[in-house]
């Protein structure tokens, strides 16, 4: 449904509709940008997977088995503060939850299915509630500092309006910081929650691990959020100068 002011423009102006449809096409075609360490041969994957994907399977049905992988993990990670086994889980889930992410868009695109505006906004929210789960578990696993685990998801969410703020202004879909993207993050994340099996403290029993990675992770993203917040600016600025 068009909005008041849309309709209010389009009486004294009917290209108006045109002109916002235009708009909308071109962000819901913005130019992917994925330039992190393992996205090449990730590609490669991914492709040969989905060709292989029986025709049974929808990319909604792996939207869903990613969110319930990232839940997962956030459930393994707070129950993993009692049962330390239960970091075994985390890794299954964060490798359901790439399989599911990464996967969804693929297939769509190997069969000619896409559903641009549509796919970007479900899979970006279902992302939001998902890394809301994720932190949740870990903050209640005993493992990292709540105010730390909160940061964290403050810091990603920042990332992820500077994201989206891009796609819409820019055109460009960033989604890979630095040569960081969500695989390389789950990577990591998977490290850490077996090393946590056996070191769970370090820096002679005062500091948690996962309290030094999330601080040090805080403080990357916020490098990022940074850096490409003054650098989209100034491109914008040049674009449109008075």
């Amino acid at each position: 449904m068009a909005s008041p002011m849309v309709d209010f423009c389009e009486q004294s102006n009917p290209l108006v509709l045109v002109q916002v449809g235009q708009s909308r096409a071109e962000k819901a075609n913005a130019k992917r940008v994925q330039q992190s360490f393992l996205a090449a041969a990730e590609k490669r994957a991914l492709i040969w997977m989905a060709h292989r994907t029986p025709e049974w399977i929808s990319p909604d049905q792996l939207t869903a088995l990613a969110f319930l992988g990232q839940v997962g993990a956030g459930f393994c990670f707070a129950l993993s503060g009692s049962h330390t086994l239960a970091l075994l889980g985390v890794v299954a889930c964060l490798a359901v939850n790439w399989f599911g992410d990464s996967m969804d868009g693929t297939l769509a695109r190997v069969r000619d299915k896409q559903r641009p505006r549509y796919g970007f906004y479900v899979d970006h929210m279902v992302d939001t509630f998902g890394a809301s789960a994720l932190m949740g578990g870990l903050a209640l696993s005993g493992f990292m500092h709540p105010a730390i685990a909160a940061g964290l998801l403050v810091a990603f969410l920042m990332l992820a309006i500077q994201s989206y703020l891009a796609t819409y202004t820019i055109g460009e879909f960033h989604l890979s910081f630095w040569k960081f993207g969500p695989t390389e993050i789950r990577i990591l994340l998977a490290v850490g929650a077996l090393a946590l099996l056996r070191w769970p403290v370090v820096l002679h029993g005062h500091y948690r691990l996962f309290d030094i990675g999330g601080a040090v992770a805080i403080a990357g993203m916020t490098a990022m959020l940074l850096w490409f917040t003054v650098k989209n600016g100034s491109r914008l600025y040049r674009q449109e100068r008075m």
